[in-house]
């Protein structure tokens, strides 16, 4: 796609408007098209793909690395299975999509399209797991996920079709291990995050809204440009509940049958939308460089031997991902392109860049150019690159701290919710004083931390014990 004029004007201003320039980021970058005749399901184009498997790739090293194994459960869970657990059931019952029948045939039973896939693995867990020597048992899989969403559909940050779905599912022999691997899971997307410059923060949520079935988890938060909080993931203890439904048993060191103990945790797409909205400026794309489809761009201007000149820098650059532009367009209209896609680095050759041995890179971070002599043009590329990825992180990083707030009163907390952030108040930790605040603020509560203790009374007037935070979220 080609762009002529100034971009700001076709794409919005992200300040002024985040939600419009948001979407049209993402279709005029050709990262997904929303133009599909169902609501909430997008079609992804070739460069979005590229940036989500450049993205889950970092995912799936990490996840091999700390010794999970990638597998592929089915799409479909018979109601016979999907139902054993209630409280799973009851969670997931209203945005789960049902199969009945096959033409004008029905089937002889209910199937249910995965929002999850805890009962699908689990049902095979019991069959795989019978000793503490098959233990632990670390998995994880990348695949479409279907949530019928009742609320506002948005490209990304909330769909139908959750088409990157990357959910790992652990069991253990005791309680203690499961713990632990809570904490490894904290540190893999800890540093997944912090590899995309994505700021967070690490809430334990509140009872009345912990995942279905579970004893207790934990969600990475952040914000976007509009001052709503975002859930980028989520990291959650299960306890024995889905092996006592399950029957996932195994014979102990000592020849006793004992439960397993289990733990899950994921992510989706949304994480490329944090990356999209936080990054991102009114020219389009702002990309680590890490997950860029395109690192480097070469322009070549028209002249002579800018042709020779330009074969000579690739020879160079092996190891990144290059695009020559040679397209019959005016080099500013190129420019225009590959800022809205995020290119990090673009290379403009000319005669002048021929005659006097050097060329000229623009950083798309910070718009300046830089004159490179031909001999350093590798090392100085490389160099910027990492500038790029501390410059956007640390950018990000700065953005995020202003959106935490705090607040002792209802209605300080209410303009502040209303404002945009994240808003921190002292609470007591009773779930009833919790339930009460969320109803009578105007965003949700997130959760807590558990090692904060404030100074003030909670709003109730008892003593507090940490920080309950709350938000307006997507």
């Amino acid at each position: 796609m080609v762009f002529g004029g100034v971009l700001s004007e076709k794409l919005g201003v992200k300040k002024k408007d985040f939600t419009e320039w948001f979407e049209r980021v993402l279709f005029y970058s050709e990262i997904i098209d929303h133009r599909y005749p169902l609501k909430g399901v997008y079609v992804w184009r070739p460069f979005g793909m590229k940036l989500m498997k450049l993205l889950m790739d970092k995912m799936k090293k990490l996840m091999e690395k700390s010794g999970h194994e990638e597998a592929y459960f089915p799409l479909f869970s018979p109601i016979s299975i999907f139902s054993k657990e209630a409280e799973f059931l009851k969670g997931f019952s209203g945005e789960s999509l049902r199969v009945t029948r096959t033409g004008k045939r029905k089937l002889s039973e209910e199937l249910v399209v995965r929002p999850t896939s805890e009962t699908i693995m689990y049902y095979m867990f019991s069959l795989w797991i019978r000793s503490w020597r098959d233990l632990p048992l670390k998995i994880f899989q990348v695949v479409p996920i279907f949530r019928w969403e009742t609320k506002m559909t948005k490209p990304l940050l909330r769909v139908r079709e959750i088409v990157f779905f990357k959910e790992a599912h652990t069991a253990h022999e005791t309680r203690q291990e499961a713990d632990e691997q809570i904490k490894e899971a904290i540190k893999i997307y800890t540093e997944f995050f912090e590899w995309l410059g994505i700021p967070f923060i690490l809430l334990k949520t509140p009872s009345w809204d912990t995942f279905a079935g579970a004893e207790y988890n934990y969600d990475f938060v952040t914000v976007l440009p509009d001052g709503k909080a975002l859930e980028l993931a989520s990291v959650i203890n299960l306890g024995q509940k889905f092996a006592k439904v399950f029957n996932i048993e195994f014979m102990d060191r000592n020849e006793e049958k004992r439960l397993v103990w289990q733990t899950c945790y994921g992510i989706s797409e949304r994480v490329l939308g944090a990356v999209v909205a936080i990054h991102g400026d009114d020219k389009g794309l702002v990309l680590p460089p890490d997950i860029a489809p395109v690192q480097v761009v070469v322009v070549p201007i028209p002249g002579k031997g800018v042709d020779e000149k330009i074969k000579k820098i690739t020879s160079f650059l092996e190891g990144l991902r290059v695009v020559i532009d040679e397209r019959d367009v005016r080099p500013g209209e190129k420019y225009y392109h590959w800022e809205a896609k995020g290119v990090p680095i673009r290379i403009e050759v000319g005669e002048k860049e021929v005659k006097k041995n050097f060329v000229t890179l623009a950083r798309r971070d910070t718009g300046e150019k830089i004159k490179v002599e031909d001999s350093r043009i590798k090392k100085e590329i490389f160099r910027i690159l990492s500038e790029i990825q501390k410059n956007i992180s640390e950018k990000a990083k700065n953005g995020f701290a202003q959106f935490i707030k705090t607040a002792f009163s209802e209605e300080e907390a209410k303009k502040m919710i209303e404002k945009g952030g994240i808003v921190k108040i002292p609470w007591c930790g009773k779930d009833e004083c919790g339930e009460n605040l969320q109803e009578k603020l105007p965003g949700e509560a997130l959760g807590f931390k558990d090692d904060e203790k404030p100074a003030e009374p909670c709003i109730c007037g008892s003593e507090s014990t940490t920080y309950l935070y709350f938000a307006r979220c997507y």
